[in-house]
């Protein structure tokens, strides 16, 4: 089941487009306000209902959404929460809209680090912005690519070196490579067939495809 967040960032014009085929809608904390003003009624709301309306949080319960509260003291981000609400609903796929954006530059960087948590064959996890798609890969996977020809593609090695790193369609392709952390040479690689894929023998890839069509640059 696909399981659609929507976290307190910034999304852009038209990211209700990833709300389709969402099996559960579930608001992060002030996410609830952007549903709401586009007249969506979330599944359930998570956390610690700091920065929303409480009319609005009144609204929607008395409507039959359900609210997870979570103190404001705590060890986890709301939106980590309600990944975890995600997953214990039965999610096998999971995407954030609002992940960036926003005033907490903090909250973006955690949402990002979020991607590492995990192991293989758990829920797969992507953060969306406009064409936007984040998500990551761990060793022993191979990815098919989502992004069309002409479009963007990214590789980071994050938590250390991503080695073992081979891919097919992509204009500048690597074969048994390494990705050293901190290293750029995975930027803006382009797609010149569909669909291109990557290969990881061991360590982590952070991979950001630029799903609109045409948007090579």
């Amino acid at each position: 089941m696909k399981v659609v967040l929507v976290a307190g960032g910034s999304p852009q014009a038209g990211d209700e487009r990833w709300l389709e085929g969402a099996g559960l809608v579930v608001a992060v904390d002030v996410g609830a306000a952007w549903l709401a003003g586009r007249g969506i009624r979330p599944d359930a709301v998570v956390g610690d209902l700091d920065s929303v309306d409480p009319g609005l949080i009144a609204a929607l319960e008395a409507d039959g959404v359900a609210i997870e509260r979570h103190p404001t003291a705590k060890d986890s981000s709301d939106t980590d929460l309600a990944i975890r609400y995600a997953r214990r609903a039965g999610a096998d796929e999971v995407v954030v809209i609002g992940a960036f954006g926003g005033e907490r530059l903090d909250h973006e960087i955690a949402n990002v680090l979020l991607l590492a948590a995990g192991s293989p064959g758990e829920t797969s996890l992507a953060l969306v912005r406009g064409g936007a798609r984040v998500s990551a890969m761990r060793g022993g996977e191979t990815r098919q690519l989502a992004a069309p020809p002409g479009c963007l593609v990214s590789l980071f090695g994050v938590g250390g070196d991503a080695t073992g790193v081979t891919t097919s369609g992509l204009r500048y392709p690597l074969a048994g490579e390494t990705l050293e952390t901190g290293s750029t040479r995975g930027l803006s690689n382009v797609v010149d067939s569909a669909p291109a894929s990557v290969r990881l023998q061991d360590g982590m890839l952070l991979i950001i495809e630029q799903l609109d069509e045409g948007d090579e640059r």
